[in-house]
């Protein structure tokens, strides 16, 4: 297909963009201590710049520290120290042919005041999250005093180099707090009417336009519909955006703030580029640039957007995180090799706004080295089998193969993917089958690499290849505990598993229209939570059983703030420390109480399955990796350790 508007150069003042696609900022946590760049830092973004990517937005820098900081490792601008190795940033991202912006900002209440030192400030006391901290609200003197230091950074950020500087004015940060009536009472001169509270943004803008002169760039980013309740719709903003719009240049049209955190890092199940008529109302009114954003992940869907006209130019985010060579692998015609984000948000949104962790990526096990490893090979002839063709599995023999191996990856099944490849079914999961697919068209392109499929491993079979190395990848079986009653109604078919549901989803047998339907779901962790969200959408009226205090315990940031809402707006019956005692045909026993259900379903977790290591370590030597190696867990720890196979080889002498 050919993206000739995707691809096709866009002037904005006096910076020319190679292409529509901008990378979208997103917090990284691989900042120095100190707030400066990392050498690390420098070669991620380096590595989508030489993917082709037009122009790369910096994430958030700093503007005012520590008041100002929404993390531990945060990049800083809020001071002329940071000028020299920002400026090696944008020479490297510059000698790759991509432009660079920087996204300048003030957590405000969004700050944690543990890591801060203080109470938080706000426009007003109001916290910006539900159980959010209470912040102080700022004096008018300190608003004016930070108007100065916004246009300072961005007055640095010209001098490293940025070709642009973006403001950040949504998602629940301290612009966006002035904006929002869910967090603004001031009654002085930025509180009360709309024009009062886009002020602090309009004296942002001005000062920073007198300090950067009339040529450079400045973008502006926007929670357009703020999807809370009292908060900003589209309508409200397309009556503040006129107020500023003899500043900016170019609008980064999002939506959502922290309590619709689904709509402003969007949920897996939201398709490509939902946001894009935020985007298009916003060019129509005001007749200037703007981007859109929102899931986009296929090639196809970004060029139907800029060829429509809908947007100027399309944001990805965790796409690029996914995948550097999007850009290039678009524009070269192989789109069937990128590598596409599931949306699952656990490496780079968990790790950074829950664990305090840089970001990683579960479809990406190298995110800020990309395929270097693929420059490594084997010293000597190395035979490698792969038992199991799961997600975990199929990263192990497809490195194993890119660095030279002869590798044989044997499947009992009559297909790829493992358990990914049925939970993509649910239509909430829908996005898990590009993994699959991914890897599907990545084991084609490896000559080397053989699938046995609707192949038992035995130890003869095994044993008959000769392998050097064994990869157990036989992942997890659904746990099944000694409850009364269980297994029976489970071998009849009175309740199910979730592979049970998945299975009812495929056949058809599953209405689209449940209501007056009654669900009981057992287990309200992740899995339980999915069928939780398949019911309530369906329209069935359910209830969750969960015998751990807290449901929804180890789920993203993302997914809980979705889930949390959704059970909220269906009536989801929420059951937390009970205990399921017995199992009947049309009912469940709990110690508070029985619950007759029309589907009743148990989740109760996975057990790692690996009968075979035993066996295959008296073979050859033997390792194990995914759910097979320990207790199950995600699949980002699956494709990790499969990846981690370059260890193994390293350590046996087939890799110098």
């Amino acid at each position: 297909m050919s993206y000739a508007n995707l691809m096709s150069p866009i002037t904005i003042k006096n910076m020319t963009i190679r292409n529509r696609v901008m990378m979208t900022p997103m917090g990284t946590n691989l900042a120095n201590p100190d707030g400066s760049i990392s050498e690390e830092h420098k070669n991620y973004y380096e590595l989508r710049a030489k993917g082709g990517t037009g122009l790369i937005v910096v994430e958030n820098v700093c503007v005012a520290f520590p008041l100002g900081s929404n993390g531990t490792s945060q990049l800083r601008l809020d001071h002329d120290s940071f000028i020299p190795h920002m400026y090696e940033l944008t020479e490297r991202v510059h000698a790759r042919g991509c432009k660079i912006a920087i996204q300048v900002n003030h957590a405000g209440g969004a700050a944690n005041p543990a890591r801060i030192g203080c109470q938080c400030v706000s426009a007003s006391d109001i916290p910006c999250k539900t159980g959010g901290f209470k912040p102080r609200a700022m004096s008018t003197e300190e608003v004016y005093e930070l108007i100065r230091k916004y246009a300072e950074a961005c007055k640095r950020a010209q001098m490293a180099g940025f070709d642009a500087v973006e403001i950040h004015a949504g998602h629940s940060y301290l612009v966006n707090q002035f904006l929002s009536p869910t967090t603004n009472n001031r009654t002085d001169e930025f509180g009360g009417s709309m024009e009062n509270r886009a002020r602090f943004l309009k004296l942002i803008l001005k000062e920073t336009r007198a300090m950067v002169g009339p040529n450079y760039p400045i973008m502006i980013r926007i929670s357009a519909d703020e999807f809370v309740p009292g908060g900003l719709t589209l309508a409200d903003t397309l009556e503040w955006l006129p107020l500023v719009d003899e500043y900016v240049d170019l609008y980064n049209v999002s939506a959502g703030l922290n309590d619709s955190m689904e709509k402003m890092i969007d949920k897996a199940y939201l398709p490509d580029g939902w946001k894009r008529y935020l985007a298009k109302a916003v060019k129509e009114k005001l007749h200037k640039p703007v981007i859109t954003s929102g899931n986009i992940r296929d090639p196809k869907e970004a060029e139907a957007i800029i060829a429509s006209g809908c947007a100027d130019m399309v944001a990805i985010g965790r796409g690029l995180i996914a995948d550097p060579e999007w850009c290039n692998k678009v524009k070269e015609g192989r789109e069937d090799e990128i590598r596409t984000c599931i949306s699952c948000c656990i490496g780079c949104v968990g790790n950074r706004m829950v664990f305090n962790r840089p970001i990683r990526c579960t479809v990406n096990p190298a995110v800020t080295t990309g395929d270097a490893y693929k420059k490594r090979r084997v010293n000597k002839a190395c035979r490698v089998v792969v038992i199991g063709a799961g997600t975990a599995g199929l990263e192990a023999a497809c490195t194993a193969a890119e660095l030279g191996c002869d590798v044989v990856l044997m499947e009992q099944s009559d297909h790829l993917g493992g358990r990914a490849s049925y939970i993509c079914n649910l239509p909430e999961k829908f996005r898990m089958k590009d993994l699959v697919t991914y890897m599907e068209a990545r084991v084609k392109h490896l000559p080397n690499l053989d699938v046995m499929l609707n192949t038992e491993a035995t130890k003869e079979k095994v044993a008959a290849l000769r392998p050097d190395l064994i990869v157990c990848a036989t992942g997890s079986k659904i746990v099944t505990p000694n409850i009364p009653g269980l297994l029976d109604n489970l071998a009849k078919g009175n309740i199910l598993t979730a592979d049970g549901v998945i299975e009812h989803v495929l056949d058809g047998s599953f209405s689209l229209d449940m209501a007056g339907k009654k669900a009981v779901i057992i287990g309200g962790g992740a899995t339980g939570l999915d069928l939780v969200e398949c019911f309530a959408n369906k329209g069935a009226s359910v209830t969750v059983v969960e015998m751990m205090p807290v449901i929804g315990n180890g789920m993203d940031l993302v997914s809980k703030v979705s889930i949390t809402n959704l059970m909220r707006d269906k009536n989801v019956c929420q059951m937390p420390n009970t205990k399921l005692l017995e199992v009947r045909e049309h009912s469940f026993v709990t110690d508070a109480g029985e619950l007759p259900f029309d589907y009743g379903c148990v989740c109760l977790g996975l057990k790692s399955y690996n009968p075979l290591f035993d066996e295959m370590s008296t073979i050859a030597h033997t390792v194990s990796v995914g759910d097979a190696q320990r207790a199950p867990r995600q699949i980002i720890d699956g494709v990790r350790e499969g990846r981690e196979i370059l260890n193994t080889l390293e350590s046996m002498g087939f890799l110098d």
